[in-house]
């Protein structure tokens, strides 16, 4: 059964990673998801640079709907 091209087939919830942080985040793609938390991460949180441990971290935290 083919996606819609609306669908938003992978989440994340910043407060698996980081407590008490609301942001959540949607998107059809794991990559276009990624760009929303790298863009999240440096607004709001101060990360420019992901260490290896926090990208391992945020790949465990994606789900899929």
């Amino acid at each position: 059964m083919p996606a819609s091209e609306n669908a938003k087939d992978k989440y994340i919830a910043c407060a698996a990673i980081v407590p008490d942080c609301p942001f959540t985040a949607s998107a059809a793609t794991e990559d276009e998801l990624l760009k929303a938390v790298a863009a999240h991460a440096a607004h709001d949180h101060g990360i420019t640079e992901v260490s290896p441990e926090l990208a391992a971290k945020v790949k465990a935290a994606i789900k899929s709907r």
